[in-house]
């Protein structure tokens, strides 16, 4: 018994120093880091000391103290950065939809400003400017080596000025200049309408009035073809639109879905994360659905198209989109200013993150270029001739006069959808995807999200 006391103890004495050998080192790296980082911050202290008292200048001191804080914050990534209490203003007011500028969207890549799309009816919009063209000069003025914030203040000014923008654009061979007159920017989230039996939701951006627009606007666009039963399906149109607020891309998604995950965010501690779950409830009662989107659908954008793509809801038709899969708290901070921090990823119900990938379309459809007005020739298109030209041909005595009207205004809306094509041939496509599955069945809808990627 005496002897099995000693071992224990023995044992006890033993686990004691295994422990402290293991624990001493690590104890001691922590000291050694947290000395490191007080080393550093007296590093910049006699910097800031240094500059306050020598550059050739006098300077302001906030001024560098806000410079270094954004300085540390976009080293993380492009979505990361100080905002001003100005600026932290301004982003409050385009959350409610309405504010002052070019209206376009834009990051950062390659030391440039890239456009991730231009918002519709704005300024930049109007001027021509597309996603995915690169900013390298603001009136004349370089931006490569600015940073974010820095250039886009190059590019504000007083609404009515002109500001001459240097563009390089894949497929053109030469740089060119574009020229926008600032003005106020009115983002109407949605917009509706109605193309034979489809409704067509078109979002442009996830302010805080997206989803009870497109909540009302549906309803009005289904009373008018005079209800549910009249409607053939639904193309939610969120080309270039940049994203914004997490929250409404979680509602516009529940509104299409009954059930089952929209989309989850991890953080750096899996503890952090978040999910959202659709609840009963589609306001489209199972209609068919499209989704359209390109390079400039991002953020948001990403989450509807990937939460309705996983769940089959919906066929996604267009290209590639821009692939923002990071999600930014913004945190207020003393003076009124914010902190836009990148905290999370964002992850689709299927698992799949598309940060820097995108959402791929089930079907990949190109918008061809437009043609220039002068490519155009006023020259009448002749129609080709039928039986019905011809003198004296017989008539058809199997129609009657109201089934012979309904043929006529058939063939009309069909050439209306021709000339859709000339003006949008993305969205002609997403009709004729709609008209095929009120014709075929839902079968035919399986077959055609079955390609998914191809």
């Amino acid at each position: 018994m005496k002897r099995f006391f000693l071992a224990t103890i023995t044992g006890v004495m033993l686990g004691a120093v295994v422990t402290t050998q293991v624990a001493g080192p690590l104890v001691a790296q922590e000291a050694d880091k947290k000395a490191s980082v007080y080393e550093q911050l007296d590093l910049f202290g006699d910097i800031f000391e240094r500059i306050r008292a020598q550059y050739v200048e006098d300077v302001d001191e906030s001024d560098l103290i806000e410079a270094a804080i954004n300085g540390m914050l976009t080293s993380l990534d492009p979505h990361s950065s100080y905002l001003s209490p100005d600026d932290a203003a301004d982003m409050r007011v385009q959350t409610r939809g309405e504010f002052g500028g070019l209206g376009i969207e834009v990051t950062q890549e390659d030391g440039f400003v890239k456009v991730v799309s231009p918002i519709d009816d704005t300024p930049a919009d109007k001027a021509g400017m597309q996603a995915g063209d690169f900013i390298t000069h603001v009136d004349g003025e370089s931006v490569l080596g600015l940073g974010l914030d820095q250039a886009v203040d190059l590019m504000r000014g007083p609404i009515g000025s002109e500001i001459i923008i240097t563009v390089v654009r894949e497929g053109e061979s030469e740089p060119f200049d574009v020229s926008i007159i600032r003005d106020t920017i009115k983002l109407t989230a949605v917009r509706s309408r109605t193309v034979g039996s489809t409704v067509i939701l078109r979002l442009t951006t996830f302010s805080d009035q997206t989803f009870p627009s497109m909540r009302d606007q549906l309803a009005r666009r289904v009373e008018d073809l005079g209800g549910m039963d009249n409607v053939n399906g639904f193309i939610i149109d969120l080309r270039n639109n940049p994203g914004g607020l997490l929250t409404q891309a979680v509602r516009v998604s529940d509104a299409f879905l009954d059930a089952g995950e929209i989309v989850s965010t991890r953080g750096r501690d899996p503890q952090d994360g978040d999910r959202f779950n659709a609840e009963p409830g589609d306001l489209a009662q199972d209609k068919p659905v499209v989704v359209l989107i390109n390079g400039g659908s991002a953020s948001a954008s990403e989450i509807v198209a990937g939460a309705l793509q996983d769940h089959r809801r919906a066929i996604v038709v267009g290209t590639k989109s821009f692939g923002k899969g990071s999600v930014q708290t913004v945190m207020p901070l003393r003076g009124d200013g914010a902190m836009r921090l990148t905290t999370a990823r964002y992850y689709t119900p299927s698992g799949r993150s598309i940060q820097a990938l995108g959402v791929a379309p089930d079907i990949i459809v190109e918008q061809p270029p437009r043609r220039d007005e002068e490519e155009e020739t006023d020259e009448p298109q002749r129609g080709a001739r039928s039986e019905a030209d011809l003198r004296g041909s017989l008539g058809n005595d199997s129609l009657t006069e109201d089934e012979i009207r309904q043929i006529e205004e058939d063939r009309a809306k069909a050439e209306a959808a021709a000339e859709l094509r000339e003006d949008d041939y993305q969205l002609a496509y997403a009709i004729d995807i709609l008209k095929g599955i009120s014709v075929l069945g839902p079968e035919y809808a399986a077959a055609l999200a079955a390609g998914r990627g191809n």
